[in-house]
């Protein structure tokens, strides 16, 4: 068990799985853009917070890479990695760059929460990692987002959503407070988030 139930910042890393149009265009127009949105909002959060990212879009050939905004909001000269399998530890090189890393959270970002989000969450936890997957952050069709959480809670993966991440990640009041005043005008939060 970890020293601490809540997410270190300093332990953490984001892991962003298959934030592509192919699934994206699945979910209705209103439910994508929200979902382009809180996942741009986290990676800005990210930078801005030193949490490294681990970015990867399944078969890149076929169904192109990461979304344009998102691959926008990335760390300049994050690798976008090809995953061909739906769990990301089959992936040696992705597999390699998170424990590079030298993080112990996983905190996992993208879609299909029932498939790829689910495979890799659970082979990471196999792999000694503690997850965390942001619940209002990844996305599949219908019922499958909830099935997909319901499988990862089970096995006992952390389940957060992304306001309780974020003040996790700050700590502090004024932490929190320096984020705002610094990335107010260039980071606004996402609708629905009230910081």
């Amino acid at each position: 068990m970890p020293e601490s139930l809540l997410i270190d910042v300093d332990d953490s890393v984001l892991v962003v799985v298959d934030a592509q149009e192919v699934f994206f265009a699945k979910l209705p127009e209103a439910e994508c853009e929200l979902l382009v949105d809180r996942i741009r909002w986290l990676i800005g959060v990210a930078r801005w917070a030193g949490v490294p990212q681990v970015v990867m879009a399944e078969a890149i050939e076929t169904n192109g890479s990461v979304h344009p905004a998102l691959a926008e909001a990335l760390d300049p000269g994050t690798p976008i990695h090809d995953k061909t399998h739906f769990g990301l530890v089959s992936e040696t090189e992705i597999l390699a760059a998170l424990r590079a890393s030298g993080r112990n959270t996983a905190v996992i970002v993208g879609l299909e929460t029932d498939v790829c989000v689910s495979q890799s969450a659970l082979g990471l936890l196999e792999q000694g990692f503690r997850v965390a997957v942001v619940a209002d952050a990844v996305g599949s069709p219908g019922p499958d987002h909830a099935y997909g959480l319901q499988r990862m809670r089970a096995a006992g993966i952390v389940v957060i959503g992304l306001k309780g991440l974020f003040y996790e990640w700050m700590g502090s009041v004024a932490r929190s407070e320096r984020f705002q005043a610094e990335c107010v005008g260039s980071l606004p939060p996402p609708p629905g988030v009230r910081l």
